[in-house]
């Protein structure tokens, strides 16, 4: 028989360790909340968890699963298929304004950028400084003309 193995940093070991003497009885709960820097309510909702839950508790609840931030694969492969059929060769800035306007599908210009250099349909172009130019000679000498004021 196999044992579920769970992924910690870290940081939730040593969680996990410490808790474990207060679980035990070894250690009281404000010098848990003292070690962990964190404050007493906390270590007894930890302890809760850990009593409910067991080990993987003190582990963030979102681990392992995607975010409730990200954008929908379906809004991602219409925004990129747009950019495919009208937009090829515009930049993610002025793709994602015409999206806007014509389209009606609203996506940041960060993440169109970003799945458009994973899919190869765009690099970025790097600017460089502009490189200092030298003024043109003059054919005469004392063709320039200093401008001071005279009176």
């Amino acid at each position: 028989m196999e044992k579920d193995l769970i992924e910690m940093s870290q940081r939730e070991r040593d969680v996990l360790k410490v808790m474990a003497l207060v679980l035990k009885g070894e250690r009281r709960q404000v010098e848990a909340a003292r070690m962990l820097k964190r404050s007493v309510r906390q270590v007894r909702r930890i302890q809760r968890r850990l009593e409910d839950q067991g080990d993987g508790a003190v582990v963030h609840g979102l681990r392992g699963k995607p975010s409730n931030h990200r954008v929908k694969n379906a809004v991602k492969a219409s925004a990129v298929a747009l950019y495919r059929e009208k937009y090829l060769g515009f930049g993610p800035t002025l793709a994602t304004e015409k999206q806007a306007e014509d389209d009606k599908v609203s996506v940041a210009v960060r993440s169109l950028g970003g799945w458009l250099l994973a899919e190869g349909l765009w690099t970025r172009q790097r600017r460089r400084d502009r490189h200092r130019s030298r003024r043109m000679r003059r054919e005469c000498f004392g063709e320039m003309v200093s401008r001071c004021q005279f009176t």
